[in-house]
């Protein structure tokens, strides 16, 4: 529990700012996500925004990564670089994106269609989404990590679907990535428990088939190694003495 800072109410406050313009960006690049657009479009009217509020762009620069927002498209579960690749009608196109905003970070991710989307499209954004909401039911005071993790990953396996496991959720606040990990597998009544005014990015990734990815040359792009669909839904929330916050909520998604 030593390393998992819990946050003043201050940092909370700015917090909720970051949070504000994260989910902000996202909902600009969901309006985006059409055929016929590139996704370094959509990262230069990200990256655009992010800085026109004042806020950086959290993901530019991290770790050498290049671009302001992760794209990943159809089998791609995360990381996808912007770049000269155009959006085809049907593609789904999931969107992480980081905003920092007085040296705290908010956190956020949603895949989005294309045009019309397959039934089988759908159905796996729609599980996506809802695992993240299934897990935060448990992000209360008292509870575990694993009691989230239990909750999302019963609910995308009794939907036919299944969550990477190699990469996880985590711990967000002055640094991107903070303790706790967050994964969307394992045992309930696990792990650290949760704690009032903690914040956490929780992110369910899934699959339509197996969970196994691999990771492509560059570096960066994580693929789904069967080649099924992969979307990805994520929120920054914090831990109150209640209900959970979600600081990066947009009403659209």
């Amino acid at each position: 529990m030593s390393n998992i800072i819990i946050k003043s109410p201050r940092e909370i406050e700015i917090m909720r700012q970051a949070g504000r313009i994260t989910a902000a960006a996202r909902t600009l690049a969901r309006e985006m996500v059409a055929p016929g657009v590139t996704t370094a479009q959509i990262d230069r009217e990200v990256r655009h925004f992010i800085e026109k509020n004042g806020a950086k762009p959290t993901f530019l620069g991290y770790n050498g990564y290049p671009a302001s927002v992760c794209l990943s498209i159809n089998d791609e579960v995360i990381h996808g670089i912007p770049g000269h690749r155009v959006i085809h009608e049907g593609d789904i196109v999931s969107v992480d994106v980081g905003a920092t905003w007085k040296g705290y970070v908010g956190d956020c991710a949603g895949t989005f269609v294309a045009g019309t989307a397959t039934e089988a499209a759908k159905h796996l954004i729609a599980v996506t989404r809802q695992s993240f909401f299934e897990g935060i039911k448990f992000a209360r005071a008292g509870n575990r990590i694993g009691d989230i993790s239990h909750a999302v990953q019963t609910y995308v396996e009794n939907n036919g679907c299944s969550v990477v496991r190699d990469y996880v959720g985590h711990g967000v606040g002055a640094v991107m990535h903070e303790a706790p990990e967050v994964p969307n597998f394992g045992r309930a009544g696990r792990g650290p428990a949760l704690v009032k005014g903690m914040t956490i990015a929780v992110e369910p990734m899934v699959n339509a088939g197996t969970w196994e990815v691999r990771v492509l040359r560059d570096g960066w792009t994580v693929k789904t190694a069967d080649g099924s669909l992969s979307a990805h839904y994520e929120n920054t929330i914090l831990i109150t003495d209640g209900e959970p916050e979600i600081l990066t909520f947009a009403e659209d998604l």
